[in-house]
């Protein structure tokens, strides 16, 4: 107890007497850094002393007054677990096979055999244009190649016979083969007249309606064909990641709008670093969910970029920082003198967060008891009174 008094004393004095310094905080706050810097160590020096006090008088309080009411905390259970680390980044649903269709003829749109969300098949027919008379034309070039075709057949057998001149052989072989040339060029104008599907997909929109004079070029969009079955989101990912978002890394895509989400996988990376942003794309495919998904929606991805297999988590809420910048936390533990618990701080390194939590990498093991509620109101070596409900009965 005497020496307890004395402490206390002694506390008083230096207090009192500025810690043997003539001079106040006030006095120093011009000076220079050097005697700025003397002084902050000279006002840590009582602070710390000050506090040794305190320590020891809440000691002897809990010592000898058997009601003091000691500090409530809960705690829970340190333990090791899989920590999955994920790198947020945001996106838009894209697909590949989203395309305008454009006529390759002019012309009046003579019929649309479609309509919007219709399901089609690559190469059907979804629409013709009135070819002017391209067809009729087409049929008399197909009679006058069937006759180029009897006569050059005809004296071919001739010539095999060696019956005829040379030069009516070869004049029949000619007119035949023009007339064939001219056949498949007049087939490749009239199936212009014809517009079909370049896909499998959906029809999107009709754009314009039976009868509309259509040409090519901007502005004469016919239908909007979409694709659904290979959607993906490409996402621009900062350079710093390069080791660690790779092909199938798993990947979280949640979609705000929808209020869903799938899990998938990156399908690929880019090769290139964009040096205007330093950044490189990854490529995540997406389902069409039940054509609840659709191109341009926007999406939040969540790319697995790091793992631990027995990480401790604890919650971010509890770390505290010291002058120094070091992190710690309170732990529990059995009071050498008595059956009771006090609290030990624990100076920890951390990893990665994730959420409210953030990985140890040391200063605490498996095991060991944290505190949770109250970590923010107790001191190294105090005595604590740990909840019913805290360590050994429920773990986080």
């Amino acid at each position: 107890m005497k020496k307890i008094v004395l402490l206390i004393l002694t506390a008083l004095v230096i207090i009192s007497c500025g810690g043997g310094s003539s001079s106040s905080v006030e006095d120093v706050l011009g000076s220079d850094v050097k005697t700025i810097r003397a002084k902050r160590t000279e006002v840590e020096t009582q602070l710390k002393a000050l506090e040794d006090q305190i320590a020891l008088l809440d000691s002897a309080l809990a010592a000898k007054d058997d009601n003091a009411k000691l500090p409530l905390v809960t705690t829970f259970k340190a333990k090791e677990e899989k920590f999955d680390h994920y790198l947020e980044l945001q996106g838009d649903v894209m697909t590949k096979q989203n395309v305008l269709i454009y006529p390759e003829m002019s012309g009046t749109l003579q019929r649309v055999y479609v309509k919007e969300g219709q399901n089609v098949a690559k190469g059907q027919l979804l629409a013709s244009i009135d070819d002017g008379g391209l067809s009729s034309q087409l049929t008399q070039m197909e009679t006058q190649l069937d006759l180029a075709k009897t006569t050059f057949e005809r004296q071919k057998r001739l010539w095999e016979q060696n019956i005829g001149s040379e030069i009516q052989y070869l004049q029949a072989k000619t007119q035949y083969e023009a007339q064939e040339s001219a056949v498949a060029q007049m087939q490749s104008q009239v199936a212009k007249s014809s517009i079909r599907a370049p896909f499998s997909g959906i029809i999107d929109d009709v754009i314009k309606d039976q009868g509309t004079v259509v040409a090519p070029g901007q502005g004469s969009e016919v239908f909007r064909i979409v694709n659904l079955s290979d959607m993906y989101i490409e996402v621009e990912v900062p350079e710093s990641h390069l080791p660690n978002v790779t092909a199938n890394k798993e990947a979280k895509v949640y979609f705000p709008v929808l209020g869903d989400s799938v899990t998938t996988k990156v399908r690929q990376t880019g090769n290139f670093i964009n040096p205007a942003n330093r950044a490189f794309t990854a490529e995540i495919p997406v389902p069409a969910n039940g054509g609840k998904i659709k191109p341009n929606l926007t999406a939040r991805v969540m790319i697995n970029d790091y793992t631990n297999e027995s990480a401790i988590l604890i919650p971010q809420s509890i770390v505290s920082e010291n002058a120094e910048g070091e992190q710690y936390v309170y732990l529990v533990e059995a009071d050498s003198s008595n059956s009771g618990m006090v609290a030990r701080k624990a100076i920890i390194t951390t990893g990665k967060t994730q959420g409210d939590h953030v990985e140890v990498l040391s200063g605490i093991n498996s095991g060991d008891g944290v505190i949770d509620e109250g970590a923010r109101s107790v001191r190294d070596g105090q005595k604590v009174k740990v909840h019913s409900d805290g360590l050994g009965l429920t773990t986080n």
